[in-house]
């Protein structure tokens, strides 16, 4: 079973942003590695307190946070960025 990716407005604009090998890279991460697999939170982590219900992904120094949704199977990128700001 194959999981679908899906962006939202902010993690598209937030995309945009990065320089265009990061966003590659991304890129490629999501393509090859969750969306063919069979269950996406094998490769991220939970994230905790005010973000519980919500997972990430590590791209490097990069950071993908994510909802995932089982009944529609869906990744739904909320957000992309550089670890140091992506908690913000």
């Amino acid at each position: 079973m194959a999981w679908t990716v899906e962006w939202d407005e902010r993690a598209i604009r937030d995309a945009r942003k990065l320089d265009p090998q990061a966003r590659k890279k991304i890129i490629k991460y999501l393509r090859e590695r969750i969306s063919t697999d069979k269950d996406p939170r094998r490769f991220g982590k939970p994230l905790l307190a005010d973000l519980s219900g919500l997972w990430r992904y590590r791209v490097g120094d990069y950071r993908i946070v994510c909802r995932i949704e089982d009944d529609k199977v869906v990744v739904l990128i909320l957000a992309v960025g550089h670890r140091s700001k992506i908690y913000d």
